[in-house]
């Protein structure tokens, strides 16, 4: 009987599965040792093993490519030590807060923000520090939202969840629960009845924002995890990173905007590339994103356009960096540019204010 398909974790996995690049073996021990290797078999299962730049390999596959550090890129590149009051808290807005309850994932992305301070070894969320980070959002009645993270709170048994998610229930002034999670396209099965039940809470709204970076990670295991949340009345929102060579042309990008939405997941933010240390073989340029979603404007549906925002370094928060489509003229109108790229006048009476 053949053993079940395992986590590939060591570069001795990567080797039998054909995956660590030949003669490449002692830069990647070097990456290996520094940031945490996993890959699922539902993700290992996507890798195109003739396609020297597969999108999928190239988010999972560690890359000789990260030991290269420029000068800007920051172990912590968008702040979370300088807004994080106690242990497992990250307030950095005034109305929601992140709850780091574990630093472990299902699978580690190349690209990752965190990635100084996850992986194997890194440690959950104690249950005294549980309590503190607790105390802290009970005792701020401006916490409107609480938004589950790590790592990803979805590796977390149902149980350890459940037990989460009631007593962020019990906090009155908390009204929304969101839920940040690669674990529907990354290891689909664990999207049980029980996982789903752990989620949700009694008169509070629960959303789960799905991480997702290209069309092909939307496999139908992945689909019926998906579903099995929105059936249950559990709304879902996605989050991608726009990726060199993952993503970062329109056909790709508005295939997987499409497909989300086709999903009934509404495409909620394309995030810039963060300045992680060893990332920047896989970032793009804000111009290239700017024209991407130029390319995707009045061409895809509404419900598939996500904000393209830039998470600004130091912990200041996440601004939309967008294409713009207004200006002015030598009179003062405003000129609108349409999805063609043609431009109409807009009288800019009509915006003067009364007096």
């Amino acid at each position: 009987m053949n053993a079940a398909p395992k986590t590939l974790r060591r570069l001795s996995d990567l080797d039998q599965a054909g995956l660590a690049a030949a003669g490449r073996r002692a830069a990647l021990e070097r990456v290996a040792a520094r940031y945490a290797v996993a890959i699922t078999p539902a993700m290992a299962a996507l890798i195109d093993h003739t396609d020297p730049h597969d999108p999928i390999a190239r988010q999972f596959v560690p890359d000789a490519a990260e030991l290269d550090t420029t000068p800007e890129e920051n172990a912590d590149p968008i702040g979370d030590r300088a807004h994080s009051p106690v242990e497992g808290i990250v307030h950095r807005y005034p109305d929601r807060v992140l709850l780091k309850l574990t630093h472990v994932c299902a699978v580690y992305c190349r690209f990752c923000f965190r990635r100084e301070m996850i992986g194997p070894g890194a440690e959950s969320l104690g249950p005294r520090a549980l309590d503190t980070a607790l105390g802290y959002i009970a005792d701020c009645p401006e916490i409107w939202e609480v938004i589950l993270t790590g790592g990803d709170p979805l590796v977390l048994s149902p149980r350890r969840l459940r037990s989460a998610v009631n007593r962020l229930a019990a906090i009155d002034h908390v009204k929304v629960i969101r839920a940040h999670t690669r674990v529907p396209v990354a290891d689909p099965a664990r999207i049980t009845p029980a996982l789903v039940r752990a989620l949700k809470a009694r008169g509070k709204a629960t959303y789960v924002v799905l991480h997702a970076n290209h069309p092909r990670e939307l496999t139908e295991a992945a689909r019926e995890a998906c579903a099995r949340l929105i059936d249950a009345g559990i709304p879902m929102l996605s989050q991608s990173v726009l990726l060199e060579g993952v993503n970062d042309d329109p056909q790709t990008l508005g295939a997987l905007l499409r497909t989300l939405v086709e999903c009934r997941i509404k495409p909620y933010y394309l995030h810039h590339g963060d300045l992680a240390p060893g990332t920047a073989h896989l970032r793009t340029s804000i111009e290239r994103g700017q024209a991407l979603m130029r390319a995707i404007h009045g061409r895809l549906s509404g419900l598939c356009q996500p904000a393209y925002v830039l998470d600004i370094p130091g912990g200041h928060g996440k601004s939309p960096v967008g294409p713009n489509y207004l200006s002015r003229d030598e009179a003062g109108n405003y000129r609108v540019e349409d999805f063609n790229g043609a431009l109409h006048c807009y009288p800019q009476k009509v915006c003067l204010p009364k007096t």
